[in-house]
């Protein structure tokens, strides 16, 4: 069986059975566009895409693990706006000789992860390629709140992280080593967890500035740096290293700073925050904003690759 059997409206028919609608939703798939709520009167949107080869392998990941990875990737840039993820609009371009079933276990895995926020996969389209290429856009609401956006962070605030950083690094390199354990590192690459709950909360506390970390914290902090205008400066010590990460470093060979600090895919919040404001539950403070420019740890610049470029390595 493959798709070129099933045919394209065969196919949708046959996701799209899959696919429980949340609240958000007032008509799903089945007409020419979908309606979503949208009670704030604004709409935050975001869009990713995920290609084989260059951002899954199927060899590595089963096709609920891609659904769960391709709208976490979406969910967290809404998340990261200080809103409420709503709905997820998915493109999937595939070949013609892919077995249906792997499609239908990619949206069970989209649903899952968007249900985990309330939201719904409201539509989208499907092409024949020779290149498996899923192309995800989120929805969000910000609930009466000023979404937070990258260049508010001022000298003198706080910055917090909510969320873990190097797991899904640690099992990517595991996984081009050519192991399959720790288990609990690879499946953080193939599921990453992220503190959805943690941005609107931020938000309500008075974060100046955030940001979803996908590319690696180094380097995403540098855009939040170089939006504001200031300088960042992370604590080494601030970060401790998890034991099965520690144990899987030495035996690879790898600074596991590198993973915490440059590695990206795990989709944790990193935020900036007024020095006087406390903190919410789940954020940690793990470095300050000074005059200057640029992202240094404990005062000096890191050595080596700051984070993900999609134009600079292969997977």
């Amino acid at each position: 069986m493959t798709v070129a059997n099933v045919g394209e409206f065969g196919l949708i028919d046959r996701v799209t059975a899959r696919l429980a609608q949340g609240e958000s939703c007032l008509l799903g798939p089945g007409d020419d566009a979908a309606v979503v709520a949208a009670p704030d009167r604004r709409v935050v949107a975001s869009t990713d895409v995920l290609v084989e080869g260059r951002h899954f392998r199927r060899d590595w990941s089963g096709a609920r693990d891609v659904g769960h990875r391709a709208a976490a990737a979406n969910l967290a840039d809404i998340a990261a706006m200080g809103a409420t993820p709503t709905a997820l609009l998915v493109a999937l371009c595939m070949p013609a000789d892919l077995d249906p079933a792997w499609a239908e276990e990619l949206a069970d895995g989209l649903g899952a992860e968007a249900a985990l926020v309330g939201a719904s996969v409201v539509g989208g389209d499907m092409s024949a390629s020779p290149t498996l290429t899923i192309a995800v856009t989120a929805l969000g609401d910000l609930g009466g709140r000023a979404p937070v956006v990258r260049s508010g962070a001022r000298p003198g605030d706080v910055v917090a992280l909510a969320g873990r950083t190097g797991w899904a690094a640690a099992g990517y390199t595991v996984l081009s080593r050519g192991f399959r354990t720790p288990r609990l590192l690879v499946e953080a690459f193939r599921r990453p967890e992220v503190p959805y709950a943690a941005g609107p909360e931020a938000a309500g506390r008075g974060a100046t500035a955030m940001i979803d970390v996908s590319d690696g914290l180094l380097a995403d902090l540098g855009h939040v740096a170089k939006a504001s205008g200031v300088a960042v400066d992370l604590t080494r010590e601030a970060f401790e290293v998890p034991r099965q990460m520690r144990d899987a470093a030495q035996a690879l060979g790898v600074d596991p700073y590198t993973w915490i600090l440059a590695g990206g895919d795990d989709h944790a919040l990193a935020a900036t925050f007024p020095e006087t404001a406390t903190l919410p539950e789940g954020w940690r403070p793990v470095g300050r904003v000074t005059e200057g420019a640029g992202v240094t740890v404990d005062g000096a610049p890191f050595a080596g690759a700051t984070g993900w470029d999609h134009f600079r390595r292969t997977e």
